[in-house]
């Protein structure tokens, strides 16, 4: 059995994050999402919208997911990564990691088996959650 790991903030699941999560799942048996924590979207991007334990229960009620789990704010990616042991690991179109240098790091950390690949972009006009958020900004006050 092939195990794949995704990962990310689902913090207003929309058509880019449908067709990830599609991806992903096409190269393996089994897809386990990894739902950053509040603190880290903190971190790293803005206020989420929605609470992690949240997007966790959507994002593992989606199709091509078998499980979701929430990630951590504390200790490193090979935690969660010891935790899940998936063979390949699928980015985001958009997300800021090097495929070849991720793997180099995965070696030299114990995993060198793990595969890593990247999704690629939808045509989608809202196919990020930024694009929605400021599509409804922009929508002001109409009804």
């Amino acid at each position: 059995m092939v195990r794949v790991m995704a990962s990310g903030v689902f913090d207003l699941i929309h058509p880019g994050h449908i067709s990830y999560l599609k991806q992903a799942r096409s190269y393996g048996d089994e897809l386990v999402v990894v739902v950053a924590c509040d603190e880290t979207v903190r971190k790293k991007k803005h206020e989420p919208i929605t609470p992690d334990y949240m997007r966790a229960k959507i994002v593992e009620n989606l199709k091509p997911v078998d499980r979701a789990i929430v990630g951590r704010s504390t200790g490193s990616i090979y935690d969660i990564l010891e935790e899940v042991r998936p063979d390949i690991i699928v980015l985001g179109f958009d997300q800021s990691f090097d495929e070849k240098e991720l793997e180099r790091d995965l070696a030299e950390h114990g995993f060198g088996n793990v595969k890593v690949k990247r999704a690629t972009e939808t045509a989608d006009d809202l196919n990020a959650t930024r694009r929605i958020v400021a599509k409804i900004r922009n929508m002001g006050g109409a009804q």
